[in-house]
């Protein structure tokens, strides 16, 4: 599609889909605010601005939405600086191919599984928004998980736009969930023991470290970085390995849940507490130093591939080598009362380019979703046993509420 023939407004990057898998990586457990509003089209927020996603011709296009008028000072970061937020969000400076050839070829079981699940990487969230957001999955499911946060952003974050007459929020700051009242609204909203977990650690985070020390634990080895999480009110051992790989850049980080531990001992031989009926401190240490062996210092991502991998509904995604050349260009999405950000300049180079076309193709392939039972595990120990409620079949979008991951592995 020649340039001239479409309006502007979306922006683009080279990401072909071995490196990254939108409706994987969005869709898994990692991050909860990332909504599939038409095929294809994943809206969210990040770094206090509301975008659309889609993927096409080896592409990553991006589309920014401006705040509603009266709700903020409009924005002024240009196409150069999106790309930026894109590609630190997405860690795309990690080259995946390089990674899955060493992974396999240390482990033929992962060889086996990863020829269908290419893309598959760890988001880099802030860990403000990465450590509150799993504080919420403590004996949840993702619907219920997402709803929660959702309600969070919109008690206490600062409201950006609506679009589809769905309003999107910033995640709230940490003063903002400090509050002395906080504690009682969050109970108001459903938040349970947990409401006493997000405002306590808001509070113990501002005091101990402030919201820029807190960002500095990147700077820190691993193993200090995860002692100091779990300090913090509510913040167990799977918790702070969460938020250690999908914020805080620590790559070795291996998050243990039931579902892991239910990888390690069918597919890898791993008996380590297999008398138990909940993942204990040994067994999540010990099971993190085997994959760590195994894997390197990237064992965290290897681990998020077979996690994805063993979900119900990823199981018969095809591997993701088909073109997307060809296929129909679908319309955009529905008009918002979003206005679409008028800084995005065509970059030229593998910078990005600044697109005219509208809404291009994925070529998404169909997923079948699946129900699933519950368990439950004791209050506060940061691991997560629910799975999703149940819900219908449903071919073609991952529907919230219906995916199990890294909040809700499926027994």
């Amino acid at each position: 599609m020649r340039r001239h023939e479409t309006p502007p407004a979306w922006g683009s990057l080279p990401c072909p889909r071995s490196e990254l898998r939108l409706e994987l990586v969005l869709c898994c457990g990692q991050a909860f605010r990332w909504r599939e509003r038409s095929p294809g089209h994943w809206s969210g927020v990040l770094a206090g601005r509301v975008w659309t996603l889609r993927q096409a011709e080896g592409r990553l296009w991006y589309r920014l939405h401006e705040e509603e008028e009266g709700g903020g000072p409009p924005s002024r970061a240009g196409d150069v600086e999106a790309q930026r937020v894109l590609r630190d969000y997405f860690r795309l400076e990690v080259g995946l191919a390089r990674l899955y050839r060493d992974w396999g070829a240390a482990d033929p079981h992962f060889r086996s599984v990863a020829a269908d699940f290419a893309g598959v990487r760890v988001l880099r969230q802030d860990p403000v928004e990465c450590l509150f957001s799993f504080l919420c999955t403590s004996n949840n499911h993702l619907a219920r998980i997402t709803a929660m946060i959702e309600r969070l952003c919109q008690a206490f974050g600062r409201r950006l736009c609506q679009l589809d007459a769905e309003p999107y929020h910033a995640f709230p700051t940490l003063q903002a969930l400090a509050g002395a009242d906080v504690e009682r609204r969050l109970r108001a909203l459903g938040f349970g023991y947990r409401a006493r977990f997000v405002s306590r650690s808001a509070q113990a985070i501002l005091r101990q470290f402030g919201t820029e020390g807190f960002h500095q634990l990147r700077s820190m080895p691993y193993p200090e970085a995860r002692r100091l999480l779990c300090t913090l009110p509510g913040v167990g051992a799977k918790v702070a390995d969460c938020v250690c790989l999908m914020a805080l850049d620590k790559a070795e980080a291996v998050p243990v849940d039931t579902h892991v531990w239910q990888i390690a001992r069918r597919d890898y031989g791993q008996q380590l507490g297999s008398s138990s009926r909940s993942v204990t401190s040994r067994v999540h240490s010990e099971l993190g130093d085997f994959f760590r062996s195994l894997w390197g210092p990237y064992a965290g991502w290897a681990q998020a591939v077979l996690f994805c991998a063993d979900l119900k509904q990823f199981r018969r995604v095809p591997s993701p080598g088909i073109s997307t050349r060809g296929h129909r260009i679908p319309p955009a999405p529905a008009p918002s009362r979003c206005r679409l950000s008028p800084t995005l300049e065509a970059s030229p180079g593998d910078r990005g380019t600044l697109c005219t076309e509208a809404a291009p193709a994925t070529g998404t392939p169909t997923v079948k979703l699946h129900n699933g039972g519950s368990r439950k595990r004791p209050p506060g120990d940061g691991g997560l046993l629910a799975a999703p409620n149940p819900a219908p079949a449903h071919r073609g979008r991952c529907r919230r509420g219906a995916t199990p991951g890294y909040a809700s592995p499926s027994p």
